[in-house]
C-alpha cells in the first residue's frame, strides 16, 4: 500500500513538472512524496520555495522562510562540505535545530544550480529509497535550469555577478561592464572588501538578528553576500577597521580587509591573498587577534609559503635554531631583531627586553665561534630571511605580531 502511493506520490510530481513546469508546486509534490519540510534554494542560498508539514514548527526552518534565505552558518556549511562539494548529499546537524538536515546539490547538465534541503522530523528519510531522492532532485534541477534558460539576461542578480567574477568567469572588462550596467555595480567604487572566515560563527539572534542584518546596519552599502562558505562585504571612503573588533568578538569571526580597490574588475587578483590571511588567522597556533588588513599580514604570507623550504635556511641558521630549541637560548631572535632594526643594540635590547651586554654576547658569539657574517652587508639579506623562516616555523605567525 505504502509503495503504490509512494508511486502515485511520484506520478505526480512528474506530472506537474511537464504539465505546470511551477517550482512551488513541485516543492509540493516533493515534500508530499519524502513526507518531510524541504527548502528549494538557488546557488546564491536564497530560498525558491519551501514545503512544511503540518504542525512542524523549527525556528530555525521558519526564519528561513521568512527572510528568504538561510542563515550564513548553514551557508558556510554547504560550501564546506566535501560531499556536497562532489556532487554528492550530506547529512548535517545545525546547533539551532533538533532536527538533522539532508542537504543535496541540484545538478543538471553538469552544472550546479542550486540545493534541497530536507528536515528529518522523525529520522526517516534514511528509509526513502535513492530513487526517489534521485528523481525529486533531477526533477528540481532540471526545473532550476528551464528557469534559468528563460532568463533574459545570463545573470539575474548583482551577487551572481560578483561571484562569477570572482570565479574568473569575465574574459573581459567590456563583458564585466556590460553584465553590470543595470545594477548597482555600474556605478559603485567601495574603497576595499572585507571577508569574514564562519569557522566559529554561532547565530545567537534567531528570530531577532542575523550577523547579515548587523553587516547592513554598521556597514552602509556593503551588500554582504556568501561566496565559498566565507562573507564578502564591501568598505567605503572613510571606513574603520575597528568597527570589526566587538563585531568579531560577539559573533566569534576571522576578519581581513583587502589592499585598496582601483576596479572592481580587480576582485580575483585581491581575493587571493585575502583568503590567504584568513587561512592563516584560521590556524590554531595564531592567537594574535581576529581582524587584520592584509597589508599587516603580507609578510607572514610570504613567510607561510616558504616554510616547506628548508633549503633556502643556511646551515648557520639551522645551526643556531637547533641551539635554541635544545638549551633555551634566543640566539634566533637576537640575530632577527638585530638586523630587522638595522643593527641597533638599543632597539635590539629593548624588544627583548635584555640587557646590553648580554645581546653583545650573543652577538660575539655568532659572529666569532658560529660563523655567523654579520660584518658583510651582502648576506643580511640571506641571514634576515632564513631566520624569519626559521623562527616562523618554531613560533609561528604570533612572534611577528605581537613582539615588535
Amino acid at each position: 500500500m505504502e509503495e503504490r502511493l509512494a508511486l502515485q506520490e511520484a506520478a505526480s510530481l512528474l506530472s506537474d513538472f511537464f504539465e505546470k513546469g511551477d517550482l512551488k508546486q513541485l516543492a509540493w509534490d516533493a515534500g508530499i512524496l519524502m513526507d518531510c519540510p524541504l527548502l528549494v534554494l538557488d546557488d546564491t542560498f536564497h530560498i525558491l520555495a519551501y514545503y512544511k508539514t503540518d504542525g512542524f514548527a523549527d525556528p530555525l526552518f521558519d526564519k528561513a522562510v521568512q527572510l528568504g534565505q538561510i542563515t550564513y552558518e548553514a551557508g558556510a556549511i554547504i560550501s564546506k562540505s566535501p560531499l556536497l562539494s562532489a556532487g554528492k548529499p550530506d547529512y548535517i546537524n545545525l546547533e539551532d535545530s533538533t532536527h538533522r538536515r539532508r542537504f543535496a546539490p541540484l545538478i543538471s547538465a553538469g552544472v550546479r544550480h542550486g540545493y534541497l534541503i530536507c528536515v528529518d522530523v522523525d529520522d526517516h528519510l534514511q528509509t526513502v529509497s535513492e530513487d526517489v531522492f534521485r528523481t525529486v532532485e533531477t526533477v528540481l534541477a532540471k526545473q532550476l535550469l528551464m528557469e534559468a534558460g528563460q532568463q533574459e539576461r545570463p545573470f539575474e542578480t548583482a551577487e551572481e555577478i560578483l561571484m562569477h567574477l570572482l570565479d574568473g568567469g569575465f574574459s573581459s572588462v567590456a563583458y564585466f561592464r556590460l553584465q553590470t550596467a543595470e545594477t548597482y555595480l555600474a556605478d559603485f567604487h567601495p574603497e576595499a572588501f572585507a571577508l569574514i572566515d564562519l569557522a566559529a560563527y554561532h547565530t545567537l539572534y534567531i528570530g531577532k538578528s542575523t550577523l547579515k542584518d548587523e553587516l547592513t546596519y554598521r556597514f552602509y552599502a556593503s551588500h554582504p553576500f556568501l561566496y565559498k562558505g566565507d562573507v564578502l562585504l564591501f568598505l567605503h571612503k572613510g571606513y574603520n577597521i575597528a568597527d570589526f573588533d566587538a563585531l568579531a568578538d560577539e559573533f566569534h569571526l576571522k576578519v581581513a580587509v583587502s589592499d585598496p580597490i582601483g576596479d572592481l574588475f580587480d576582485l580575483p587578483a585581491l581575493y587571493r591573498p585575502v583568503r590567504e590571511a584568513l587561512d592563516l588567522m584560521t590556524e590554531t597556533s595564531f592567537h594574535s587577534g581576529s581582524v587584520f588588513h592584509v597589508a599587516q599580514l603580507k609578510p607572514l604570507l610570504l613567510l607561510s609559503s616558504l616554510q616547506t623550504r628548508s633549503d633556502l635556511v643556511s646551515e648557520r641558521i639551522r645551526f643556531l635554531s637547533v641551539c635554541d630549541r635544545e638549551k633555551g637560548s634566543q640566539y634566533c631572535e637576537t640575530l632577527y631583531y638585530y638586523l630587522s632594526s638595522g643593527r641597533s643594540l638599543k632597539e635590539t635590547c629593548a624588544a627583548l627586553f635584555t640587557h646590553r651586554n648580554t645581546i653583545l654576547y650573543r652577538i660575539h658569539k655568532m659572529q666569532d665561534e658560529y660563523g655567523v657574517l654579520l660584518d658583510a652587508p651582502s648576506a643580511h639579506l640571506e641571514l634576515l630571511l632564513g631566520v624569519s623562516l626559521a623562527l616562523f616555523r618554531t613560533k609561528g605567525a604570533d612572534f611577528f605580531l605581537t613582539r615588535k
